[in-house]
């Protein structure tokens, strides 16, 4: 771990203690330019989209991948390029989140979901993008409920992923070994308002 990163670790550690004598929810993440405090606005349709992912994979993990579980929440920490991320949701060892670090280390994550916000989609559409290969996390899908849209990226290689499969809300997604049905995503403005 590098002195900048050590650093800048403890930095975001003091933001995250400040935040929680804040009003709201916020989220601390080390990005390319360091530490970044951001104000969580929780979208309904954002959490719920995230959840209806984690249960669709998790449905079907024991026969794939028994030991694995889908997670919101957890941190992704990469000290060696100096990274620090939380996805909406994230596909990791059961044991490592019994452990007693703060974060998911990249060789523990089989995939990251991102559903893109109202306010920030540069976050997870440029940052993240280049974050996520860097880190080798192999899947990374992004949920796009501003124009319904979904790309699954896979096969990092050299810091960039080589390969992206478009698809749009009501597909069936295919995201390594686990399909998401994406029929009850509904689109930020469109749909039920109850």
């Amino acid at each position: 771990m590098s002195l900048d990163y050590t650093w800048m670790r403890r930095v975001a550690d003091e933001l995250s203690e400040y935040a929680q004598h804040l009003e709201g929810t916020w989220n601390i993440e080390i990005g390319p330019g360091g530490p970044v405090m951001m104000m969580m606005s929780p979208v309904n349709r954002h959490e719920r989209i995230a959840g209806r992912i984690r249960d669709q994979i998790n449905q079907q993990i024991l026969m794939t991948h028994p030991g694995w579980i889908a997670e919101t929440g957890p941190e992704v920490e990469d000290p060696r390029i100096g990274r620090l991320r939380r996805p909406d949701a994230v596909v990791c060892e059961e044991r490592a989140l019994d452990s007693d670090r703060d974060s998911l280390a990249p060789d523990e994550v089989l995939a990251c979901v991102e559903v893109v916000s109202k306010s920030n989609p540069s976050n997870d559409y440029v940052e993240k993008m280049a974050d996520y290969p860097a880190m080798g996390i192999g899947l990374y899908m992004i949920v796009d409920p501003r124009n319904g849209t979904i790309a699954v990226h896979d096969e990092p290689y050299h810091g960039k992923y080589q390969n992206s499969q478009p698809y749009i809300f009501g597909d069936v997604v295919k995201l390594g070994a686990w399909t998401i049905d994406t029929g009850s995503f509904l689109r930020y403005g469109t749909g039920p308002t109850v």
